[in-house]
Order: C-alpha cells, then structure tokens, then sequence
C-alpha cells in the first residue's frame, strides 16, 4: 500500500507534520506491519481548512452529481472487494470468511442504502407559503472504531458525502489499512478535493482537536461510553451536533415457549460473532431458572464447537485486536470466576496449543447474577453470561438494568408476546427470533449507548440541517 504513512488533505496524500507513530501488530503473530502516523494538531488544522474551503461548491452540486460519484465509488468498492475484505483480517484478526462475507459485504450494503436514501428523498416541501428544505450541516468530523472497520466507517462517510457535506475522517489506529484504502477509492472516484480527507491519530490529540474545532459543524463517533462522553463534553463549548454509537450489553431473553435448543445455540454463535466485538451482541442470555440445567448443557457445546487459530485459515473465530483488550478480557473473565458465575467452558488463558497472538478461549458462565462484573461491564470478546429468570416480567426488568440501551433479542414462536415485551425493553434495536438484519432499518441507542440514528434515511438525515423560508411563494 503505497499511502501508509500519509494522510488524505485536500486532495493530496501528504506526510504527517510530526513524528509520533501507532505500531500495527498483527493480532494473529504479534508481529508489527506497519509504523501508523498519529496526527498532531497542525495536521487537524490541515483537514479541517480543507473540508472548509470545499464545503460551499460541494454543498451547492445536485443530488443527481453526487449521485453519479457515490454510484461510481459503489463500483470501485466492489472491485476491490476481495482486497479489503484481506486488509481488514490483517489489521484487526477478523476470519478471512468472516471479513468477505459481513466485514465488507456491509460497506457494500451500506453504500447501496445510502444511494437509495438520497434517490428517494424530498429536498423540500411547502408548508402554506413557507418552504421547508433539507441543507447539508457543514464540515463533519467522523471517528470510528476498530472493530467493524468498513461498517463503521461506510455508514458515516457516504451518507455525509450523500447529504453534501464535507468531513475529516478519523479511523481507528488499530484497524488503519481498510480505511486507507477507502480514502484512496474515493480520491479514484473522482470526488472533488477536500471533499473528503484522511488523518489518524490519537483520541486525546486528533480526536479532542476534531470536537473542540470551531469550523467543524457536527461530530459522529462509534466507540466506547467514555470516549462518547469525553467527546460530547469537548464539543459542547462549540454547540456542534454530536452523534453518538456507542457501547451495549444486549440481553437476549428466550423465553419458556421458545426451541431451547435452537435458541441457546443461536444465541451463543450470535454472541461469538466477529470474536464478541460488536456492540450489539447478545452477551446476557436470560433463561428460564428451571431450565438453567438444559441452557449449560446446550451452550457448552456450542461455544467448544468453535474452533479458535489463523484468521487466514477456516477456522470460526480468530484473535481479538490488540494486547490491551487480551488483557481486559482475561480480567473480566478472571472476575466472573471470582465473584461466583459458573464457569462452563472456557476461561483465563490462550485456548491449547496457541502460545502466540490475542486468542481467546470461547467461554461461557451460567448462574450470573444481573449486578455481577461480567453482566454490566461490555466485555468485547467472546465470553457469554447466562442469568435466570422465573417470570418475564423478572426478564423485562433484569434486560433493562443496565446503563446501555442499544440492542435486545426475544426468542418465542408466540410473535404477539415478542411484540408487546419488545414495546417495553429500553433499546434502539430488537431481533425477534434472530432476524436478519437489514441495512435500511435505523440503528442506534437508547441510554448510555448513545443518540441519533445510522443506516438508510436515518442515516442521511443526521447530516442535514432544515431550513424554513417563509414568504417563499410571495
């Protein structure tokens, strides 16, 4: 990649101002691939001037213009589909499977979504003599996270260049290489400079400069809790808008009608997907008491039957991105045992025969209670805790005892009972019997898992302004 090691500015891959640097490690080897430069604030200042002096012709082009870019980008981004897809495992240790057929397929899905979203939206609509009409913020600072590299980042950017805005790009310096090649498809599009621009960095340098920023009229950022409300602080002096996606502790109740066996094996390979780093995973499965025996029984054997090695090889789950998580899992698994969860399978350690990489044994605990460590804190690897209930009711209210609010899971073939306990669980977004997920349907948090809406018209109305003129018609 001949553009590691400079940042996208107003057209041009231009070195870095500084010299500190982010070592890449190979979360399968621990090896290093490449030195990541961390921008400074002169850097910032760089993009942020650049997407400012872009953003009044750009914001004044048609949809029909920026249509015809983003459909081009669609084709760049599927032609080189296979390419991101082998970046993404490299850089953050995602299965090569995994990474084809979600990692990218969802840029893919994400782009077509917004082009449909700016197909079908109405600009404008008169309200007696006044218009109504839809405007693009301004300049847009995104930081996005490690952990689903091209979703994160797709689900930003294209809807921002969709709505006629202009942005600084801040990805994660743990997942760098997909997003340099994003930067790189755009510039190939044909996309005007400054339009779009590429730094990474720091969150308490380049991230803190992007919120402060007076010229940056909106920040979205997915990622921790902590860092949202380090961000929302930051940006507050300036009164930008502040989109946010941010942790979860999804609770998935099966309840007592429910196919126990498909249900706990569903929701135990639904918690172990992309190695338990998604937000929204299923992490807290909540059980019939009287059926606690059964559901240990079922998810033992699912969890041992996923195989843990080479993310280039088929295997179903490979190492979790850096040291610092390693570290922060074992911790939370350590803590479980400690504070009296069963632990059924799995546990502290590297599974057998791997002595080298960020691997985690797949682990399952039953018999948690909803105020232990393990069933608050979001863990981020691929470790299950199984909690009991006797009523729904008792479900309903240990599913809405947390802090987080982004996701929820009902198992029953009763669709009237999933409906009316999906109207009162405090989350942005519920799966009913493990349904597919769709990339037009909004998604977001309830709580302290953040606020506003991504995907689809949700997505692109996060980037516009309204305007009201009124005496419009004379």
């Amino acid at each position: 990649m001949k553009n590691i090691g400079k940042f996208y500015i107003n057209g041009q891959w231009v070195p870095p101002t500084g010299s500190d640097v982010h070592a890449l490690i190979n979360p399968a080897t621990e090896d290093k691939l490449y030195d990541i430069p961390m921008a400074e604030i002169a850097d910032v200042e760089a993009a942020v001037a650049a997407a400012k002096a872009a953003f009044d012709d750009w914001s004044m082009t048609t949809p029909a213009h920026r249509l015809g870019l983003l459909r081009r980008l669609l084709v760049l981004y599927n032609d080189n589909y296979d390419e991101i897809a082998e970046l993404m495992t490299r850089e953050m240790g995602t299965t090569l499977a995994f990474s084809k057929s979600a990692q990218a397929w969802v840029g893919t899905a994400h782009i077509e979504a917004a082009i449909e979203a700016l197909e079908k939206l109405e600009w404008s609509e008169m309200r007696g003599t006044t218009q109504i009409g839809y405007e693009p913020i301004g300049v847009c600072a995104l930081i996005t996270p490690w952990n689903w590299p091209m979703n994160q980042l797709v689900v930003k950017a294209v809807p921002c260049l969709a709505a006629g805005c202009t942005m600084v790009a801040k990805p994660s310096e743990y997942s760098p290489l997909s997003s340099i090649r994003f930067a790189e498809l755009v510039e190939e599009a044909g996309f005007p400079a400054g339009v779009y621009n590429h730094i990474t960095g720091h969150g308490h340098i380049a991230g803190e400069a992007l919120a402060a920023h007076k010229d940056v009229d909106m920040i979205s950022i997915t990622g921790s809790t902590r860092a949202g409300v380090a961000v929302a602080k930051t940006a507050a002096d300036t009164v930008k808008r502040v989109a946010q996606e941010l942790g979860g502790k999804s609770p998935n109740i099966i309840c007592m009608d429910a196919d126990l066996e498909k249900a706990v094996t569903e929701g135990v390979d639904a918690c172990f997907i992309n190695v338990g780093q998604a937000c929204r995973s299923p992490t807290r499965m909540l059980v019939p008491a009287a059926k606690m025996a059964q559901a240990k029984a079922i998810a033992k054997a699912a969890a041992e039957a996923h195989s843990v090695g080479d993310p280039m090889t088929d295997v179903s789950l490979g190492p979790v991105v850096n040291e610092k998580q390693f570290n922060h899992i074992q911790s939370l698994i350590q803590a479980g045992i400690d504070e009296g969860a069963t632990l059924v399978t799995g546990g502290v350690g590297r599974p057998d025969g791997l002595n080298k990489g960020y691997y985690i044994r797949p682990t399952v605990f039953a018999d948690v209670t909803n105020d232990m460590t393990i069933a608050q804190e979001e863990v981020f690897g691929p470790v299950l805790a199984i909690i009991g209930y006797d009523t729904e009711e008792e479900a309903i209210a240990i599913a809405n005892d947390t802090v987080y609010g982004l996701s929820g899971y009902i198992q029953t073939p009763d669709l009237e009972k999933a409906r009316n306990m999906a109207r009162r669980l405090r989350v942005g977004s519920i799966w009913i019997n493990n349904a597919d997920w769709e990339a037009t349907a909004p998604f977001g948090g309830f709580k302290q898992s953040g606020n506003g809406r991504e995907h689809g018209e949700w997505g692109l109305h996060d980037y516009l302004e309204i305007k009201a003129i009124a005496g419009y018609t004379g």
